[in-house]
């Protein structure tokens, strides 16, 4: 079922009414026109066919964005806001027509242009088929409405009225910067436990927002229609008045009807804790690769709900579950979203192919590669600076790096490997998202070694530890040497909550020598030294050799040349079937 639909009171009407109504779609305003005599006529030759009001809602850049049928008295205007900010104009100019003939705009009208923020709400009279009076109104200073006179339809002020248009915004851009709203308050609410629930206020506040009310109902299978039953959502809308919240975190995965009921009910905003996890990634998102990766993800998300969300699905309001990269139009419709996202991908597979180029760059060059993997905020990118004297960005908060980061680690005696910091794992990872950053999460799949960063100052490390195991078996990264780490252990107190994991703290340095050593020693199980002497009149085999593995020494003698790679044990036996054993001098693991 396409989005491209016709709304509203459509009984009664004609098929091929409709059709005609939902061509609209494909219809495309010029950007210099307020509102295009053939659009009136058409609107109105159809409104004398059908009796009824009709309701268009025109973007900035002449987009018909939704068309809707109405009674022969109104139509339901619609919430459309293509702008985050709920206080700025929505970028939405709405046109209905009047089938009395009568383009006078009502009270009602201007109530929907002061509440639902449109850039103008425009009445157009219809009589016998033909177009009559205009009348338009606009958004001054203290919420004032500017109202135009009644014009003819054939003598519109285009230019004045998209003046009007640039100086509403001005003025409202103007008020809303003296404003300043604060943070949004928000109420947690939960089904499973208060360590839950702690861990969805640590997200809250990354996201930007105050938690005021924190609610805990335990319950084994959730309701179907309003998650927590209608009783204990009543209690909860009482308890949002009091504590004046301006939004209700759930820390579950909400279904589109859950999230309509919810608000409903609550009358505040409802978001679940996925969305909440996409808003952070979505300002965390700095490179294109990342910004691509939490758009797909989204619109993933949102693609599934567009019908739980009704029609209008006003979720750009602004704020927390709203974010995106760059002003992104949530309010597309299921074919535009499935366009958009059918785009992504194709752009994220060309990132992924450019990291196959690299990979295989660096398995020509055969560099071991050590993933550091572990729970959001367990110090992975501290680790990696300390230990490769980098400085990507650190803070003290979940998700702060998205975008993997590779570093090279070089010490005078031993042979170079490759550091690779990865985005942090956290219980309840929406789906949408491991799929979306699937390439960025290869890394930890294709890595020679994987060292689990544990952070040794929680009390849930253990949980932690659990979640982290789960998202590396469903990546298939279940069969590479690994390396558990203990970081933050100065902050241990005795304590060995890992036995046999290597103690470091990043923060210090402490302990980064035992580290390193043990990452060397779990990258020799997947890689030999093996050294060969190649007669002169032999060297035919040396490209092969060369080929096999990474180079470490090689010397000229009077009887031929020795030469010593690193290589994995199923190289060294592919070499050795296809030259011959009697080259090989030693072997090393």
């Amino acid at each position: 079922m396409k989005r491209d639909e016709v709304h509203g009171n459509l009984e009664g009407i004609r098929d091929t009414i409709i059709d005609r109504l939902a061509a609209l779609y494909d219809y495309q305003v010029d950007e210099t026109a307020f509102l295009p005599r053939e659009l009136m006529e058409f609107l109105a030759a159809v409104t004398g066919v059908i009796r009824r009001e009709i309701a268009v809602y025109i973007t900035r850049d002449g987009e018909i964005v939704n068309v809707s049928v109405g009674t022969d008295r109104d139509v339901e205007l619609q919430d459309y806001r293509l702008r985050r900010n709920a206080q700025r104009l929505s970028c939405v100019r709405c046109v209905h027509t009047h089938p009395n003939g009568d383009g006078t705009l009502s009270d009602v009208d201007l109530s929907a242009l002061r509440s639902f923020r449109y850039d103008a709400m425009v009445a157009v009279g219809c009589l016998n088929g033909q177009p009559t009076l205009v009348q338009a109104s606009f958004l001054g200073a203290n919420e004032q409405v500017i109202l135009s006179d009644l014009v003819r339809w054939n003598r519109l002020p285009e230019q004045k009225w998209l003046e009007q248009i640039e100086e509403s915004d001005r003025i409202i851009g103007r008020e809303q910067k003296e404003l300043d709203l604060g943070p949004e308050k928000c109420v947690l609410m939960g089904i499973e436990s208060m360590e839950s629930l702690e861990e969805l206020a640590r997200l809250a506040e990354t996201a930007g927002a105050v938690v005021v009310g924190s609610f805990l109902q335990k319950k084994e299978k959730a309701d179907g229609a309003l998650f927590i039953g209608r009783g204990r959502a009543e209690e909860l809308s009482r308890q949002c008045q009091a504590l004046e919240a301006d939004m209700c975190i759930f820390d579950e995965e909400l279904s589109g009807i859950q999230v309509r009921n919810l608000e409903d009910l609550l009358r505040v905003k409802v978001v679940d804790r996925t969305t909440l996890i996409l808003d952070i990634f979505a300002q965390r998102a700095s490179t294109a690769e990342g910004k691509l990766q939490v758009e797909l993800a989204q619109l993933e998300y949102q693609s599934a709900r567009l019908i739980g969300e009704g029609l209008v699905l006003s979720r750009l309001a602004g704020g927390i579950g709203t974010r995106g990269p760059g002003e992104s139009k949530l309010e597309m419709n299921r074919r535009r979203i499935r366009n958009r996202v059918t785009d992504l991908k194709r752009r994220l597979e060309e990132v992924e192919r450019q990291r196959d180029i690299q990979r295989k760059n660096r398995e020509r060059n055969e560099i071991p590669v050590a993933a550091l993997v572990g729970y959001t905020n367990a110090g992975k990118s501290t680790l990696l600076n300390r230990m490769t004297g980098s400085d990507v960005y650190v803070h003290d908060q979940l998700f702060a790096t998205l975008d993997s980061v590779a570093r090279r680690v070089e010490e005078p005696d031993a042979p170079p490997f490759l550091l690779v910091d990865t985005v942090g794992f956290i219980r309840k990872l929406p789906h949408t998202l491991v799929n979306a950053f699937h390439a960025t999460l290869e890394e930890a799949l294709r890595a020679d070694v994987l060292v689990l960063v544990n952070d040794g100052a929680s009390p849930e490390l253990h949980q932690q530890h659990e979640t982290v195991e789960q998202v590396l078996a469903e990546l298939g990264a279940t069969t590479q040497p690994r390396v558990e780490v203990i970081n933050k252990c100065d902050l241990l107190n005795g304590e060995h909550p890992l036995p046999g994991a290597v103690e470091v703290s990043a923060l210090t340095g402490e302990n980064l020598e035992g580290l390193r050593q043990a990452i060397r020693k779990a990258m020799g199980q997947t890689q030999v030294t093996v050294s060969f002497h190649v007669p002169y009149s032999a060297y035919h085999v040396m490209a092969p050799i060369r080929a096999s593995g990474r180079l470490l020494e090689e010397t000229h003698t009077d009887s031929g040349t020795c030469i010593r790679l690193s290589m994995t044990p199923q190289d060294r036996d592919r070499l050795i079937s296809q030259i011959g054993a009697e080259y090989v001098m030693k072997q090393n693991g």
